[in-house]
């Protein structure tokens, strides 16, 4: 029997909201998740990539990772994993550092036997590449099989790339596919083979309602649900030996608060109805709707900030034709200029571009080594890059245009020390 936590989009380093303390919260996420891993007795951490949220970290980031993963490696549980697309570069890879500190493995087309599990790794490829993959994995003497990648597969939300393709190149049987990229958590059968996302440990997005978590996931399990399940099968055809478990993390506090306000109705009535809710130290979000009067953003939000909320965003769906002035708070104009940017239409290359210039992460004196860098990356990936984005109105499309495909907001990140592969 082997049993795992499969995590992923940890995406440390993210200054969600501008905030230092949100930045703080995606580490604390990730340390809880060791944490489980070193007193739950499990034989291995499986993460699903997106450790970073971006592809140049920052030295805090970079050393507070080393410091957990320290942790992992002195219990003895190894930590394997994937790269994702937030974090991967062109050259060398942060988790190759990682795996030269003897501090992580990198999965790959060999097989890493843990029990009696082999873990094979998929990091991340642009849609433009995989019509030229083979899927061509060495051969297991392990009873059981996993895939680990990152990616938005099928059936899940969003996809853009087929499991039913992965798993019919596949020179291996899976019986199970681990998968990062899509923060949703969710279980499916495909083919007879458990296909599962294990969402995101902290909210990217004001999207992310539901709690944040991992899988805990147990292959030739004894019994599952009190069952024999060595050699029985679910009516979809997939093995009940795979038994695959939500966890949650305890992770900062969202109030998600939805107030309609009838005619003649004004923002009073928004702050009654936040009067009811405990804000303190909470990420707070405000959706106004119905026919009452206009409110102003920027006072509720203040009111909240005063009541101890860490932050505060409010939208009165109400102002459509306002786009995004009122759309998005005056804590987060860079929402506005995405939202902007996205209507022009331009070719997943210039949007990548354009981000590059804009973020806060890259210095005034490095945003040309930094366009130079993207732009060849994004030569390497083929012309579909440089074709004008469809303009069809379609959200998901409009998400694979921008940098993340996984449905979290990309704000930018301020940053103190810049460091690279080479400084290693």
């Amino acid at each position: 029997m082997t049993r795992v936590i499969h995590t992923g989009d940890t995406h440390l380093g993210y200054q969600q909201y501008h905030s230092p303390e949100r930045r703080r919260d995606f580490l604390d996420a990730f340390e809880q998740v060791i944490d489980d891993a070193v007193a739950g007795d499990v034989d291995a951490v499986v993460h699903a990539g997106d450790l970073f949220h971006d592809r140049r970290p920052e030295l805090r980031d970079l050393l507070g990772t080393i410091r957990v993963l320290r942790r992992l490696r002195d219990a003895g549980v190894p930590f394997l994993a994937v790269v994702g697309n937030h974090e991967a570069t062109r050259g060398g890879q942060w988790l190759d550092l990682f795996e030269s500190l003897d501090l992580a493995e990198r999965l790959g087309a060999e097989p890493r036997t843990v029990g009696d599990t082999a873990f094979y790794g998929l990091d991340h490829v642009p849609e433009s590449r995989r019509e030229d993959l083979d899927y061509d994995f060495e051969s297991h003497e392990a009873a059981r099989a996993a895939l680990v990648s990152h990616g938005l597969f099928t059936p899940f939300a969003h996809a853009n790339w087929e499991t039913q393709t992965v798993l019919d190149r596949s020179n291996v049987d899976f019986d199970a596919v681990l998968l990062g990229d899509n923060h949703a958590p969710g279980t499916e059968i495909v083919d007879g083979t458990w296909v599962t996302y294990c969402g995101s440990t902290e909210r990217t997005s004001a999207a992310e309602e539901e709690a944040r978590g991992y899988n805990l996931v147990t292959f030739g399990a004894d019994d599952t649900d009190g069952a024999e399940a060595a050699d029985s099968e679910t009516a979809d055809g997939a093995s009940a030996a795979v038994d695959i478990r939500r966890r949650t993390l305890d992770t900062r506090p969202f109030v998600f608060v939805s107030v309609e306000l009838r005619e003649g109705e004004r923002s009073d009535r928004v702050h009654e109805q936040l009067r009811q809710r405990d804000v303190e130290d909470a990420v707070v979000v405000v959706e106004v709707t119905g026919e009452g009067d206009p409110v102003t953003p920027a006072s509720i939000e203040e009111s909240l900030a005063d009541r101890g909320a860490l932050v505060a965003r409010v939208t009165d769906r109400r102002e459509g034709e306002i786009e995004a002035s009122i759309d998005v708070s005056f804590a987060d104009p860079d929402a506005a200029v995405d939202e902007r940017v996205r209507d022009l239409g331009l070719s997943p290359a210039a949007l990548d571009v354009e981000e590059t210039i804009r973020a806060d992460a890259v210095a005034d004196s490095n945003v040309r080594e930094a366009v130079e860098s993207r732009v060849a990356d994004l030569l390497d990936e083929g012309s579909e890059a440089f074709a004008p984005a469809e303009r069809d109105g379609d959200e998901a499309a409009a998400d694979e245009a921008e940098s993340p495909d996984d449905g979290d907001t990309d704000e930018p990140t301020p940053a103190d020390t810049q460091v690279t592969m080479e400084d290693f």
